[in-house]
């Protein structure tokens, strides 16, 4: 995991560039979200970038050839805590964002919520669990004003 800047638990990289306001917010968001699931952040590192980018890390550590939007790598090693880092392509969400009518800021948090889902534990493999962790990001965006 890259080191975190500013000593602060969930750090923000951009590979890509992306309108993402108001990042002290979502931290706390972040942060009040999965102590209410009954867990701490120790570090989170979310990574935006393009699909090139992303169908790399795809192809090299999940030997998939296909486009995604996110990508989401576990440390944790900490019963009680998350870790991780969230790979997000800005030109997927875009494409998310067109294909489903929604905003571009709407989506992109429902691709960190759904990275930090993953984190906490949700799974999306078979139809009751897409349903169940789509509940969720939709319980999330919904909480956060979105």
């Amino acid at each position: 995991m890259s080191a975190l800047k500013n000593n602060k638990k969930i750090a923000f990289s951009f590979l890509k560039q992306c309108n993402l306001k108001d990042r002290n917010k979502l931290r706390n968001f972040l942060e009040n979200r999965t102590q209410k699931e009954g867990l701490g952040i120790k570090e989170l590192q979310i990574i935006f970038c393009s699909d090139k980018y992303l169908l790399n890390i795809n192809k090299l550590y999940l030997n998939h050839t296909f486009l995604t939007d996110i990508i989401t790598f576990s440390y944790s090693d900490k019963k009680g805590f998350i870790s991780g880092d969230l790979f997000i392509s800005i030109d997927r969400v875009k494409e998310n964002a067109r294909l489903f009518n929604s905003t571009l800021t709407k989506e992109i948090h429902r691709v960190i919520f759904h990275g930090v889902l993953h984190l906490i534990g949700y799974n999306d493999k078979t139809d009751k669990e897409k349903k169940e962790i789509r509940r969720e990001e939709d319980f999330w965006l919904s909480k956060y004003g979105l």
